[in-house]
Order: C-alpha cells, then structure tokens, then sequence
C-alpha cells in the first residue's frame, strides 16, 4: 500500500511542475498585455489624441516640402555580377523629385555624371543585394546623396539654385536577368 502511495504522489509531482510553469506563463502574459496598454495609453494613440498629432505632422510635411518637380532617367543597361562571379543584365529606369524648378534641364546637363554614379554604386554590389528590399533602399540613399553631391559641385557658382535639391528617388524599371 505504501508503494502505491509513492506512486501516485510521484505522478502529482510533475503535474505541479506543468501548473508553475503555465501560472509563469499567464502572469507574464497579463505584464506585456499591460505594458502594450500603457504605451499606447501614453502615445496618445487609443485616446483620439494621436490622430490630430499626424495630422498636424502631414500638414507640416505638405509646408515644406512645397512644389516638387520630377524629371526622369530611363533604359540604362548595366552589368552586375552575382556572389558567384557571374555576369547578368540589369535594366534601370528611375525618377529623381526635387525643389528645383530646372530640375529637367540640370539633369540633362550633367546627366554623363549621374549615369556614371549610377554605375560605379550598382557596379559595387551583388545582384542577390539588389534584389532585397533592404538593398534597394540603401541604393536609393546613396544614389541620392551622390546626385546631390555632383549637382551641388556643378551648380556651385549658381545660386539661384538650391542645394541638396534631390528629395526623392523612384525606381520605374528595376529588372536583373
């Protein structure tokens, strides 16, 4: 009889085990919940405050940004290899938004420069790294900083013409094959 005893109490032993480790579970559970709710509470977001804050940001945003003018460059064929060594064909086509008004026409002047920056970055990367999201951001951003660098050398003596004028860049053709 004693021997069943020992038994039965050793197979509650591990029951207490599992019910510790699901109450550990539950309370921790309840804390995220509780901080998620804080945090949003304290952001304004659940309150109706912070639909006002983005908007007011949005209308700020629209302030500075103003008038944007586009101008685009289209149908350039570069080489890029991948992590193996081998060659593929890349065709490239981007939109580049700015402030200036004469973004056209400074473009299309100093456009053997920017091609010539488009293929020095894209020549500097992998194909697999072009095509990740993560590396065509980073592209994006360099090519913007660049464009800008050779615009802002080119136009120096201009000063009708603003500076870091390049605000965006738009990808319309991005194929590797």
């Amino acid at each position: 009889m004693a021997e069943e005893e020992n038994k039965v109490s050793e197979k509650s032993g591990g029951g207490k085990g599992l019910m510790v480790v699901l109450i550990a579970l539950i309370v921790i559970l309840i804390l995220a919940v509780g901080g998620m709710a804080y945090f949003l509470f304290s952001n304004g977001a659940l309150n109706g405050q912070a639909g006002a804050a983005t908007q007011e940001e949005n209308a700020d945003a629209k302030k500075e940004v103003g008038d944007t003018f586009r101008t685009s460059i289209n149908d350039l064929v570069l080489n890029v290899t991948t992590s193996k060594g081998r060659e593929k064909l890349m065709k490239l086509s981007f939109t580049l938004s700015s402030t200036e008004k004469n973004i056209e026409a400074i473009v299309e002047e100093h456009k053997a420069q920017i091609v010539d920056i488009v293929i020095s970055q894209i020549s500097a990367r992998s194909s697999e790294e072009l095509l990740t999201v993560g590396g065509k951001a980073l592209l994006k951003e360099e090519l913007i900083d660049e464009i800008n660098s050779i615009l802002n050398e080119m136009t120096a003596t201009n000063e009708d013409i603003k500076k870091d004028s390049i605000k965006q860049l738009y990808f319309t053709t991005f194929v590797i094959k």
